[in-house]
């Protein structure tokens, strides 16, 4: 038995990195368990393993009495003293039991309790191995689909992961390689779980930690992030070096940082903006290159209203309410957007509007602009080149008509001299 157990301790040293005194420990309490149940039932068992021949040595550790009740835990004191001289009374003699015997009754039940205990070891280290990895992109091959979850090969141990982690869209075969994001290491009945993510907006994140190294100096800060996973993600960002475009560092030499990245999410649209303080601002910077015409805040509520025009509705609005939506998480208010109101102005206020206009011209009465207005005379630029008999014709008689042209011209006169 020894020779095999030396294989064993060499088998799971070299290929599962389980040191020899951990396995040497499970196996003896492996076989001590085994045996237990067996024929050495309710006896107490001292085994050792030599960690470099496999050497398996067993005793069975039995009670020092005057009278023996159980000759599987007891043993007389006269008896005892035949092999040692100087034991007494509640001592512990220990009986050399035939390693092979022991071996034949615990072989099958150990076996099976090793592989257990082998489980345990690898998935204690499972955890040791990725602990410090979670929040980071790992790569693996995927092996299969398991309703609907991926399971993907990382090397040293298999990871899940689940449908709702997963991009629409995106569907990968046996064997081709994946990147995903390690988003937590997840207690189950069978262990530490690793669950991998590529839905998740941290791994778009991460992803441009890698790429922009201005983020991973700190120069350049993500100060808000947006995620509709396979369709498009909104990010923004700032600077804390005047020098440095916080944008165009994202963006890369002929978008070549982005790119890369956009490559890494199939195709999934990105849009880089510059952060700026303040709701109001954060969502109108959002939804260029739509302009916007009217606003409304509503702090209390935390909630925009925003008018654009027709032809810039859809844009702000994007397909199926994407990018509504993405600025609203993004600036975290609510945005309501609408096309903007034509309001239709009358022809009664149009003419009131330019008796208005008019009457800023010092010396003409509301009822002389009003006429003036009717007659097509709707601003004071209009009289640049109208002469007295014009306006004669029109009802005046010379002396109005030239007072009015005066005041028209002194008006002017005073507007060149201010401008």
């Amino acid at each position: 038995m020894s020779s095999e157990i030396l294989s064993v301790l060499e088998y799971m040293e070299k290929e599962k990195g389980i040191g020899r005194e951990d396995m040497i420990s499970a196996i003896i309490t492996a076989i001590k368990n085994a045996a237990a149940k067996g024929v050495n039932a309710g006896q107490e068992l001292k085994v050792e393993i030599d960690p470099k021949n496999g050497k398996m040595q067993a005793w069975s550790l039995l009670d020092v009495v005057d009278s023996v009740s159980d000759p599987k835990t007891e043993i007389p004191l006269e008896k005892a003293r035949l092999t040692h001289p100087d034991i007494q009374l509640g001592d512990t003699y220990e009986k050399e039991m035939d390693p092979a015997y022991l071996g034949r009754i615990a072989a099958q039940t150990a076996r099976q309790a090793i592989m257990q205990r082998l489980r345990q070891f690898e998935k204690e280290r499972i955890y040791d191995d990725f602990k410090d990895q979670v929040g980071d992109i790992v790569s693996g091959i995927v092996r299969r689909r398991e309703r609907g979850d991926l399971c993907i090969d990382l090397g040293k141990a298999e990871a899940i992961m689940p449908s709702r982690e997963q991009v629409p869209g995106e569907d990968y075969a046996p064997g081709e390689r994946i990147r995903c994001f390690l988003l937590k290491i997840e207690a189950s009945n069978r262990g530490p779980e690793l669950i991998l993510s590529r839905s998740s907006p941290k791994f778009v994140r991460r992803l441009f930690d890698l790429e922009v190294t201005e983020i991973a100096d700190g120069t350049v800060t993500i100060e808000a992030f947006a995620r509709e996973p396979g369709y498009r993600t909104k990010i923004a960002v700032s600077s804390s070096d005047s020098k440095v475009d916080p944008v165009g560092a994202c963006v890369g030499a002929r978008g070549a940082r982005v790119k890369s990245i956009v490559r890494e999410l199939g195709g999934e649209k990105i849009d880089i903006i510059r952060y700026v303080e303040g709701a109001k601002e954060m969502a109108l910077e959002a939804l260029k290159p739509a302009i916007p015409r009217n606003v409304e805040v509503d702090e209390v509520n935390k909630r925009l209203s925003i008018e654009v025009s027709e032809d810039d509705l859809a844009i702000a609005i994007g397909r199926k309410g994407q990018n509504a939506r993405l600025t609203s998480k993004l600036v975290g208010w609510k945005i309501d957007i609408v096309k903007e109101e034509v309001r239709e102005v009358s022809m009664e206020a149009k003419q009131q509007q330019a008796a208005a206009g008019l009457n800023q011209i010092e010396g003409i009465d509301d009822e002389t602009a009003e006429r003036l207005v009717m007659n097509g005379f709707i601003s004071p630029e209009v009289f640049l080149d109208v002469e007295s008999s014009d306006l004669q014709d029109l009802g005046f008689d010379a002396a109005q008509a030239d007072d009015i042209l005066a005041k028209v011209n002194a008006f002017l006169e005073k507007q060149k001299i201010s401008s």
